[in-house]
């Protein structure tokens, strides 16, 4: 039989905290039916971008993505700058342009940045290209910061 030293079963013998779940819809690596994007801080570690693909489960128009798909991937993109703050804001506004159609099946790219940071106000934006770099869609969101001790301490 295992003992704890032997690594028994329902013991952990790392030193390494267990990885919080994340099942973010956007970016959510526990959640199957979510998008799973992968954000990576850029050379200058002020931008965020995603390299992706849309498949037909994300179908708008015949052979183009849903709106309501491209406004949530523009918002993950601009959340993901709150890092860059060490703080929790979550969307308070957000605007979309849609420019031009999102293609599915081709290559794709998000960027995001931040704009201004006003007390606890964070201005950011965010575009969608394509290979070409052509922006087919730009978002602008306001995310304000909260104070997560407060706002989260009932859903522990």
């Amino acid at each position: 039989m295992k003992t704890n030293k032997d690594h028994g079963i329902g013991h952990r013998t790392s030193s390494t905290p267990p990885r919080k779940k994340n099942f973010c819809f956007g970016c959510g690596r526990d959640n199957a039916a979510g998008m799973r994007l992968k954000f990576t801080l850029d050379e200058t570690g002020k931008q965020f971008v995603c390299h992706f693909r849309l498949g037909k489960r994300y179908t708008g128009p015949p052979g183009f993505c849903h709106g309501g798909v491209i406004a949530t991937i523009l918002d993950e993109a601009m959340a993901k700058l709150n890092r860059l703050f060490d703080a929790p804001a979550p969307t308070s506004r957000m605007t979309v342009e849609y420019l031009h159609p999102v293609p599915l099946n081709r290559p794709l790219e998000v960027w995001s940045k931040n704009i201004s940071k006003r007390g606890r106000r964070l201005t950011h934006s965010a575009e969608i290209r394509n290979e070409k770099g052509t922006v087919l869609a730009r978002g602008r969101g306001i995310f304000v910061i909260i104070d997560h001790k407060h706002v989260f301490r009932s859903a522990r």
